[in-house]
């Protein structure tokens, strides 16, 4: 076999491997708090960071995480100018 294609069929396998594994693990789990919980949070992260640097911020998004933030943090971020 061609050695691209070997290294190509090897990597296929492992990213569907581990793909597969997440799904079957976090199956079980449902919305229970889990160890995968950082393992999500950083593909969502960067999901919405991919998200981000493509299609720009959102205006919605931008009001809902000021709303979010603590009220001393807001002060502040209105403070200077942001």
């Amino acid at each position: 076999m061609d050695p691209r294609i070997d290294k190509l069929v090897r990597r296929t396998t492992m990213v569907a491997t581990v793909t597969a594994s997440y799904f079957l693990l976090t199956a079980d789990y449902g919305t229970e708090p889990s160890v995968l919980d950082p393992i999500k949070n950083a593909i969502l992260s960067a999901e919405h960071s991919l998200k981000e640097s493509i299609f720009g911020p959102k205006k919605g998004v931008q009001e809902h995480e000021a709303e979010k933030l603590p009220p001393s943090s807001l002060e502040k971020h209105q403070k200077s100018g942001g």
